[in-house]
């Protein structure tokens, strides 16, 4: 149906917005650092790893530059060689898939749930096969996946799980926070995500055998190879190293990020909440849906939708800004040799578009949210 252009009373709401801590807390700390002649990985880096870590529960992390750094790093680190094949979601955005590439690997597509875009466990067990090095788990738009079931089948053939976190800082599943579950964990410091920091990337790992041996690799494959405590001159390059490392400025940023951090996903998750029961019953929507013991932290919501196009106009000629946000990778040439049938994703890609429900979005523009929802487009 027409929707007729109306002034929004709570102004324009977008999608994403970016949060910076206080400039009374931040400018003070990004200053001393920024003149204390010592801007690149240094103490900062390594505090800032050490209090992340105590974020999500898992104390053995890296930092890196972005978050297609750390997954590269984690798929190297998993053991994934040229020519290994690794199961994967086309539903999430490009680096997820890039990243396996940049490490030399072949995407094997397994199809999602089309009640919420993660990936089913069921169709990654169809598709491990002996030439399977790893699986890439995405918790889409901060809704966990069902990792009980996915880690099973994994483990079954002793193949790692690593997981793209990016959406998911705060999420929960099983009682735990996202970052302690699987063998690795990237979760992504964007500019746009939950907590930023500019950019930037942090891997748990949390695989079984020495950590102190893992995290020296991971050291050196951020830094060229090289392990940076050995004097430069003594040094032996063993394997090819990246400059993936983060910087004393982003991590200072971090460090602030996170005593602010708390009250931001907070208030991602109690929207999402309120939208959970808000646009139950609406006739041409749907919520998404997933396992009980997971616990989102709603980067974006997203719903379910009949006429997609009449919706968004709808939503935009409201003021509320709204998107499918990211393409279906299979769809991309790059990424042509893994196509393959995938009857969820075409029926969870053809519906889903996402609304805000970040820290920006006060109760009054929720509410308005809703309601526009709910006269119909």
């Amino acid at each position: 149906m027409a929707t007729s252009q109306a002034p929004s009373p709570c102004g324009e709401i977008p999608l994403f917005k970016v949060f910076m801590p206080p400039r009374a807390a931040l400018m003070p700390r990004l200053e001393d650092i920024l003149y204390s002649g010592q801007i690149s990985e240094g103490a900062p880096v390594i505090e800032f790893e050490r209090n992340f870590g105590k974020l999500i529960g898992s104390p053995a992390i890296l930092s890196f530059y972005s978050g297609t750094a750390a997954l590269h790093g984690a798929l190297v680190l998993a053991g994934v060689k040229a020519g290994d094949e690794v199961i994967s979601t086309a539903m999430t955005a490009e680096p997820t898939n890039m990243a396996i590439l940049h490490a030399g690997g072949k995407i094997v597509w397994a199809d999602v749930d089309p009640a919420n875009g993660n990936l089913s466990a069921a169709s990654v067990a169809e598709k491990i096969s002996g030439r399977t090095r790893a699986v890439m788990v995405v918790h889409y738009g901060g809704i966990p996946a069902p990792l009980d079931g996915i880690r099973a089948v994994a483990a079954e053939r002793g193949i790692p799980v690593i997981e793209d976190a990016a959406h998911a800082l705060g999420a929960r599943y099983g009682g735990k926070p996202i970052g302690g579950h699987s063998e690795f964990v990237m979760f992504s410091l964007q500019a746009i995500k939950h907590m930023t920091t500019v950019d930037g990337g942090m891997l748990a790992c949390n695989g079984a055998g020495d950590k102190e041996t893992l995290l020296a690799r991971g050291r050196r494959f951020r830094w060229f190879g090289i392990d940076r405590a050995t004097p430069r001159t003594e040094v032996d390059v063993a394997e090819v190293g990246y400059k993936y490392h983060m910087n004393n400025v982003t991590a200072t940023i971090g460090l602030t990020q996170l005593d602010h951090i708390a009250p931001v996903i907070a208030r991602h998750i109690a929207n999402g909440q309120y939208f959970d029961h808000a646009l139950q019953g609406i006739p041409g929507l749907k919520l998404c849906r997933w396992e009980k013991c997971a616990e989102p932290s709603y980067w974006f919501y997203t719903v379910l939708v009949d006429e997609r196009e009449n919706f968004s106009r709808h939503l935009a000629a409201h003021g509320i800004a709204s998107s499918q946000a990211h393409k279906r990778n299979d769809l991309h040439s790059v990424f042509a040799a893994s196509r393959s049938e995938l009857p969820g994703l075409d029926d969870f890609y053809r519906r889903m578009i996402h609304i805000p429900c970040g820290w920006w979005v006060n109760d009054e523009q929720r509410e308005y949210i809703a309601d526009v929802i709910r006269r119909g487009w």
